[in-house]
């Protein structure tokens, strides 16, 4: 094992984070770890991988072991350039090289026994340099930095001006290029594209050592992971297999311990019913007898499901059949007289009730495309016209529309004025329950900001929703529940978003931005990716592998036929099928014999013979019939 963690426990002041937690991370372990917001899963890891001390337990790592963290929120007082933050991943190479050059100058100045031992040391250190990838290191960087998503020209910005998906992807690179023993990635997938998610996706599967990543992308997890722990009311469950596996896994074991609760309960019932009978009776011994067996029984707990949103079905009023018409529009940004263009579209006409999907690389334009058709942000050239009776919801990407001075029940009865009560029973359902409708708009966590302005957009019925990034910071349960809703929704959507498994649920027709394009694609997410990706790696299933064992077979049949061709001239077939049913025909007889007797071990050997034989008289039969075609 590389890390043993065991019986960890967590407080912060008095409230437990987790307790009683033991994992092991072995060499080649795939591991995804999930659970809900707020769940601890960022403290584990940072308790495994040392930057932070546990209340209780102990995390043993193995000799050497180089293990490299990548944490969701990057620093934002680092020193230097982001070229300065991924190329301290050759900090190592970069000691080397100053050895290597203090060593050239002492060859030079020495002589004789010392020379050669100078020459000896640069040697050593030389070779060192090269096993360590000094030659291409810069190579690799370049390689490396691109498949995350970052244009090579933005590794001269300055860590403190640079944006938070750049400092993430820059302390990723770094990672990556460590060639760690063990790599932590924390929500890795938030600020990629799918050219980055995919290429990430491919680094992992091909990574030679061990990963422990937390996210929410249920598509990614299903790709790289072997394993899941599932952290959940401060436990940690292992489940082998990946996301969509664990999930069957999980919903049988729901099942079975609620049948095992329901049948305990059932049987507590009974006793109980009996001891109040039977107490005070002829039967009280036999009563008290139960009543201390009953105190001693170990409960089972009726399984608990983490609390999501929960949301109504989404209705909305009627439009005309064109919700959304665009004609010659060009985006883009302008400056006095000076414009510059990021997309160009197509005439399109979008129907009520469609649900598209707006897809491209991070920085492209989406967002703005987006606000340019809400009318937020006017167009270079063309025409946005919204159709009969449509009334937009847009929930952007920062919920840059929330009162940070207002509380979460203020800000949402500016937005539909309601009874106080019928206020809170709605918020509940977006998890602010109690005191939380009180909290402060700007202490709101992301997933807290998000709940809030879906809760104040829903509350509107909108009948086109205009969604930027709507799962961001939201939970896996958190986003199935908003998935189960938009299902639901019976009016227009059309949104931007990187969660690929929330794609090809909600899009029936997909915009993909390709050099400053829009491109109209008729047909949903899988066709799409189908036609524009290259086809996803088969998944290794049972029957999976029994197609690739039929294969191998038939490959090793034809390879025999192909060596049986090249024989049946100088081989013959008639004589040998004779001389060996003669030679079937006498063991048959010794099986008779040994079998008489009961001798096993001659049974044994035998009937292993007799197989064996029969197989060359079926291999001699084959070739027969190759050389007769």
């Amino acid at each position: 094992m590389l890390l043993t963690a065991s019986q960890l426990k967590l407080f912060y002041g008095e409230m437990e984070i987790f307790a009683d937690v033991s994992v092991e991370v072995g060499e080649h372990a795939r591991v995804g770890l999930v659970g809900p917001n707020g769940s601890g899963k960022t403290s584990l890891l940072r308790v495994l991988t040392g930057s932070l001390e546990p209340d209780g337990g102990y995390v043993s790592a193995g000799p050497g072991l180089r293990i490299a963290y990548v944490s969701q929120m990057p620093e934002h007082d680092a020193p230097g350039t982001l070229r300065d933050e991924v190329q301290s991943a050759f900090q190592k190479l970069f000691d080397l090289e100053d050895e290597l050059a203090a060593s050239a100058l002492e060859i030079q100045q020495r002589e004789g026994a010392d020379r050669r031992r100078a020459e000896t040391r640069y040697a050593r250190l030389l070779e060192e340099y090269e096993a360590l990838g000094g030659y291409d290191y810069e190579s690799s960087m370049d390689r490396v930095v691109e498949g995350v998503g970052m244009p090579l020209d933005t590794l001269d910005t300055p860590a403190v001006a640079a944006s938070g998906g750049e400092r993430t992807r820059a302390a990723l690179a770094r990672a990556l290029l460590m060639d760690p023993d063990l790599l932590v990635l924390d929500e890795p997938t938030n600020y990629l594209d799918f050219d980055g998610l995919n290429w990430l996706e491919d680094f992992l599967s091909g990574f030679k050592y061990a990963a422990v990543v937390v996210s929410h992308d249920r598509y990614f997890l299903d790709r790289v992971c072997s394993e899941i722990w599932e952290m959940e009311r401060g436990r940690v469950q292992r489940f082998p297999g990946n996301y969509s596996q664990y999930r069957e896994l999980k919903h049988a074991q729901v099942e079975r311990q609620q049948k095992e609760f329901e049948r305990q309960q059932e049987y507590i019932a009974k006793e109980e019913f009996f001891i109040q009978r039977y107490k005070a009776g002829q039967r009280s011994r036999e009563a008290r007898g139960r009543e201390k067996r009953l105190a001693r029984l170990e409960r089972f707990e009726a399984p608990q499901n983490e609390k999501t949103v929960s949301i109504n079905a989404a209705s909305s009023s009627r439009t005309g059949r064109i919700a959304l018409r665009l004609h010659d529009l060009s985006v883009g940004f302008a400056d006095g007289d000076t414009h510059t263009t990021l997309l160009t579209l197509p005439d399109i006409d979008l129907e009520s009730s469609s649900r598209t999907a707006v897809v491209g690389a991070n920085g492209i334009g989406k967002t703005t495309l987006l606000r340019t058709i809400l009318g937020e942000q006017p167009p270079i050239s063309g025409t946005v016209t919204l159709g009969h009776n449509v009334q937009t919801g847009y929930l952007n990407q920062g919920t840059w529309n929330l009162p940070d001075d207002k509380n979460v029940l203020d800000a949402f009865l500016e937005i539909r004025n309601l009874p106080i009560g019928e206020a809170r029973d709605y918020l509940a359902r977006f998890l602010f329950q109690g005191d939380d409708v009180f909290k402060q708009v700007r202490a709101l966590s992301g997933g807290e900001r998000t709940r809030l302005s879906l809760a104040r957009l829903l509350i509107t019925y909108p009948n086109v929703l205009v969604l930027d990034e709507p799962t961001t910071h939201l939970d896996i349960a958190s986003r199935e529940a908003l998935e189960e809703t938009l299902e639901s929704f019976d009016g227009t959507m059309l949104f931007v978003s990187h969660d690929r498994h929330f794609i090809g649920l909600m899009a029936e027709q997909i915009w993909s931005i390709e050099e400053g394009t829009v491109r109209p694609f008729n047909g949903g997410f899988v066709e799409w990716m189908r036609v524009n990706r290259p086809p996803e790696p088969e998944p290794v299933s049972k029957r999976a592998r029994a197609r690739h064992r039929r294969r191998e077979r038939e490959s090793r049949k034809q390879e025999r036929k192909s060596k049986a061709a090249t024989q049946i001239q100088t081989v013959d077939y008639e004589s040998l099928i004779q001389e060996l049913e003669t030679k079937m025909s006498d063991i048959e007889k010794n099986l008779e014999t040994a079998s008489a007797r009961q001798d096993t071990d001659a049974i044994a050997r035998l009937g292993q013979e007799y197989a064996e034989t029969q197989k060359e008289i079926e291999d001699a039969w084959e070739r027969w019939t190759l050389a007769s075609g």
